[in-house]
């Protein structure tokens, strides 16, 4: 057992009050109070992960005495070092290692009042991002709502998803979808433990944007998760397919190759040095075109979540689902800065990277008749995110939809941020600020606070709080926002105003149903992390 002294909270935070003492299973903790808030950073739901519980499903934390200080944020799961790894506060930078099996709780009160829950899973797909980023801290939304909020890290990459058990063992069982054990071990600590931070373990809503919605979309369809949750958000994340056990088994054998190790030597790859198995990660996505990913391993998941239906056996979980207009003018922007200044030639040329090239006048004057009056840039970005994002987020609010169970909310969020004179239109990532009401937090992404920005975060804050109530994003900062079905397809798009529409951009929508989901092949169309 390992003793742990309060101390008082560790650089900008040195002036803050300490929080109440809480009683976990583990043992005590102690945060501190910041805005009436009280933060708790850093509760280990796991033990650390390398050495023998490298590649292993997550193992139970050890306990303490005294009372552990919670002050500061843990390990960020290991990755390349990025700004998507940075999280923190300035001052309070997490470091990048193997015991990451933290969680991070903010509180209104330490007491029974049984507040819903909000779990926070991060965004970076499979293999990046942290959830001790700025923009995630949950002061501002539990001072709006009255909610309990809780972001967590988690195995990202091979350390997360990399295959083991057909050739090193049945303790490795699960390898291939570790990290996402993880996820559900962290759900599993909110429900033995949420209550003594005032929240209510039978009112669990988990939320991500893109890889975080990622997971989100693989709980409703894991049976390891059900019951530890009640709501689903996913925003810009629609998960419908795994990767094969033999694509799987693939990545796994190029990985062996780079390290010059024969099946038989894969536990070797335990006592490898964290960065050489990074490079490893590195080289193996390269050579395949694919990266370390939840898996069809008939341990975890036996079969795709979304793809041909919906999984039955979330049938009474209710979602919200959704996209950003143009999310890829954020990752193929960043990547090829020159799509963000096309004429109708370039748009013509780069279209055919995405779909046929049969196909592209006929698109282009579809979305064009869609948009009037849209350049070429912002028609290429809205062409290629109907083909990605959107057709998936379609693919799923159908199946939820069809599958006549708890009601699915759609949304599209169209908000032009005015950040490098609004060339990125309404990009990946947007939603964050305004979900979670951190709009000074993320004034690099939608500048800076306006009565604009403050609407847009009433709105959607509001609707999410209320989801996370009741199963219902209704609420008085919305005009009405009835579910989607196939008939009506009503979508919320969040703008100033906020405007409920039947089959907006149903031209689109229509010219879209041509292609089956990005992720047949198991590869996605340009994601970055």
């Amino acid at each position: 057992m390992t003793s742990h002294q309060t101390a008082a909270p560790a650089g900008p935070d040195a002036a803050l009050a300490q929080s109440a003492v809480v009683e976990t299973a583990q043992g005590r903790v102690r945060g501190y109070v910041f805005r009436g808030i009280n933060v708790f950073r850093g509760l280990p739901y796991g033990a650390p992960t390398s050495g023998e519980n490298r590649f292993r499903p997550p193992q139970p934390p050890a306990p303490w005495s005294g009372v552990r200080a919670a002050l500061d944020y843990g390990e960020t799961a290991p990755q390349w070092a990025g700004p998507l790894s940075e999280g923190g506060t300035p001052g309070n930078r997490p470091t990048i290692g193997e015991d990451c099996l933290r969680l991070n709780v903010w509180t209104p009160a330490v007491d029974g009042a049984k507040r819903p829950v909000m779990v926070w899973l991060h965004g970076g797909g499979f293999e990046a991002g942290s959830g001790s980023s700025m923009l995630y801290d949950g002061v501002n939304l539990c001072r709006r709502g009255d909610v309990v909020a809780v972001s967590i890290n988690h195995r990202l990459g091979l350390f997360g998803h990399c295959s083991l058990a057909d050739i090193a063992g049945d303790d490795f069982a699960g390898s291939a979808n570790a990290g996402f054990l993880d996820v559900v071990a962290a759900l599993e600590w909110v429900r033995d433990n949420i209550a003594a931070f005032g929240g209510d373990p039978g009112n669990v809503t988990i939320y991500g944007q893109s890889g975080g919605g990622r997971k989100v979309s693989i709980a409703m369809a894991s049976p390891a998760a059900q019951g530890l949750f009640h709501r689903g958000i996913v925003q810009s994340g629609s998960h419908l397919r795994l990767l094969t056990q033999e694509q799987a088994a693939d990545l796994t054998e190029h990985l062996l190759r780079h390290f010059e190790l024969g099946p038989g030597d894969a536990r070797r790859l335990q006592t490898l040095p964290m960065g050489e198995l990074l490079k490893g990660n590195r080289a193996v996505a390269k050579a395949t075109g694919r990266r370390f990913s939840p898996t069809i391993d008939h341990t975890v998941f036996d079969s795709h979540p979304w793809d041909p239906e919906a999984p039955a056996l979330s049938a009474a979980i209710p979602m919200i689902v959704g996209t950003c207009r143009t999310e890829l003018s954020n990752q193929v922007g960043n990547a090829d800065p020159t799509t963000l200044d096309l004429d109708d030639a370039g748009l013509a040329q780069r279209l055919e990277s995405y779909v046929p090239k049969e196909d592209v006048a006929d698109l282009v004057e579809t979305f064009r008749r869609s948009s009037p009056g849209v350049g070429p840039s912002e028609l290429f970005f809205n062409i290629t995110t109907a083909r990605g994002y959107w057709r998936d987020s379609v693919l799923q609010t159908e199946a939820k939809a069809a599958q006549g169970g708890a009601p699915v909310y759609s949304y599209r969020l169209m908000w032009r941020t005015p950040v490098e004179g609004g060339r990125r239109i309404t990009p990946h990532s947007l939603d964050l600020p305004f979900v979670f009401d951190n709009v000074s937090k993320g004034v690099t992404m939608v500048g800076p606070a306006t009565e604009e920005t403050a609407a847009l975060a009433r709105a959607m804050s509001e609707s999410w709080l209320s989801f996370a109530r009741t199963g219902d994003p209704n609420n008085a900062a919305i005009p009405a926002w009835v579910p989607y079905d196939l008939e009506r397809r009503t979508v919320m798009l969040f703008d100033v105003d906020p405007r409920a529409e039947e089959d907006p951009h149903r031209d689109e929508r229509l010219a879209m149903e041509r292609y089956p989901t990005q992720q047949l092949g198991g590869t996605l169309h340009r994601r970055t992390p």
